[in-house]
């Protein structure tokens, strides 16, 4: 991006447009010991000279992304050299999502080789050209069930799905007339009973996770079954990884599968860009938001893809566009696409398995420190919940600055009556010899 350099009388006049009267105002909502401190350069110097300083900055972080445990919702997964070369070729450098009907055969058999794969693993019978991500995708998960369900306004939520989805949620749900209907969890599980007991003929869609955002797993069948006596929806948000172990979505009832499908090898990036995913049963179809793409044939037979639905182009539908804000990038769906290709049916399950048996190591050796134990003893998938004798926040704190060990995300900020509570995440990138030093870590610390 090219410098744009600014006056002070431009940076005065701008803080006053916005009632500020230093720039440090800027960022009052950033606690002040997570603000970064001004750098102490001599100067000037000249950019050679400025980047070797950078540099030798850099050099002093500390690395801990091989002693990660963090998870809920971004997770540290193995990508393989094969899959950046191939994505990063200049053909792909185009990374936004392709607007034209005429866009290139080759990215659209791309998009359409995502979206058949997507399918296959969620259950379901038609795969849009991906989103923004997990937590916007669920947001129009929501609001294309009450497209289906037509004049229902009522949504019901389970509070087991990740917090900051239905932060996103409430968010874009507030100029909307929509009546957002929190069900409370019930030892880290899906309240069924409670939801079934919530129910009414006004109730568009009911919304849950598998697994859920404290890694618990379960069958959603016989919910699916109450949903559908009132005509209403079921989504389900989920962990792709996970898919290569549970049973599909499709399978147990739902009607709407969204995630988030950073896992399948986009880096954690800080936050983003990431990809959110949405699938759907074919009677749905046009009410699904985003671009689908199909396969066809030219007048000579031969095999083509064409953009055959696009129903959200809001500048020409405008308030009956299928929404207003989805859009995609096409370099990601991409990553997906190639990344699955590679592992390829059989090696997909075995790093599910692998996540499955390396959280379960994880759980043994972490419940041997005293005063350690097992929030819930539920089947899980490659995170769960831990109970510490003190306050999880200061020992996680306590875990990355003096261990260097990120130890997991303390749950007291999204749950109340959680203050000793931390869910752990574990992946193919924790090693054993990893998992052994978290636990004589945490036990030196508490």
């Amino acid at each position: 991006m090219t410098y744009t350099s600014h006056t002070d009388a431009e940076r005065r006049e701008m803080l006053e447009t916005i009632g500020l009267e230093k720039i440090e105002d800027l960022f009052a909502d950033i606690p002040k010991k997570m603000r970064a401190s001004a750098l102490e350069l001599d100067g000037p110097l000249s950019e050679t000279e400025v980047r070797r300083e950078f540099a030798r900055i850099a050099d002093g972080n500390c690395d801990m992304t091989c002693s990660l445990f963090l998870g809920a919702g971004s997770y540290h997964h193995f990508i393989p050299a094969a899959l950046s070369h191939l994505v990063m070729r200049s053909e792909f450098y185009t990374a936004y999502t392709p607007y034209q009907a005429e866009a290139s055969q080759g990215m659209l058999q791309s998009i359409y080789e995502y979206q058949s794969m997507m399918c296959e693993l969620t259950g379901m019978d038609v795969s849009n050209a991906s989103m923004y991500d997990g937590a916007t995708a669920l947001y129009e998960a929501a609001i294309m069930a009450m497209r289906c369900a037509r004049k229902r306004t009522r949504i019901i939520v389970d509070e087991c799905i990740n917090p900051l989805y239905r932060n996103v949620l409430a968010t874009y749900a507030g100029n909307l007339d929509l009546e957002l209907v929190h069900v409370p969890a019930k030892d880290g599980h899906t309240d069924v009973e409670a939801i079934a007991a919530t129910l009414d003929d006004k109730t568009a869609a009911v919304l849950v996770s598998n697994p859920n955002f404290f890694g618990v797993v379960q069958d959603f069948s016989e919910l699916a079954g109450k949903v559908h006596e009132y005509k209403a929806l079921l989504v389900m948000s989920v962990n792709p990884v996970a898919l290569g172990a549970l049973k599909t979505p499709g399978e147990m009832g739902a009607d709407i599968v969204t995630g988030e499908a950073q896992p399948f090898r986009s880096p954690m990036f800080f936050g983003g860009p990431y990809i959110g995913f949405m699938t759907t049963r074919e009677k749905y179809v046009r009410k699904m938001p985003g671009r689908i793409i199909s396969e066809t044939v030219d007048e000579d037979g031969e095999r083509g893809f064409v953009m055959t639905l696009q129903t959200r182009e809001q500048h020409i539908r405008r308030e009956k566009a299928t929404s207003n804000i989805c859009t995609n990038q096409g370099l990601l769906s991409l990553t997906v696409a190639v990344y699955l290709s590679l592992i390829g049916r059989d090696g997909f399950t075995a790093l599910a398995e692998q996540n499955i048996s390396k959280a379960a190591y994880a759980k043994k050796a972490l419940t041997k420190v005293e005063g350690v134990s097992l929030k819930w003893k539920s089947p899980a998938f490659n995170e769960f919940v831990l109970s510490l004798p003190q306050d999880a926040e200061k020992v996680i704190e306590n875990l990355t600055a003096e261990e260097k060990i990120v130890g997991g995300l303390p749950l007291k900020r999204y749950y109340e009556g959680m203050d000793n509570d931390v869910l752990v995440c574990v992946t193919e990138m924790n090693t054993r010899e990893q998992i052994d030093e978290y636990a004589a870590a945490l036990g030196r610390l508490i």
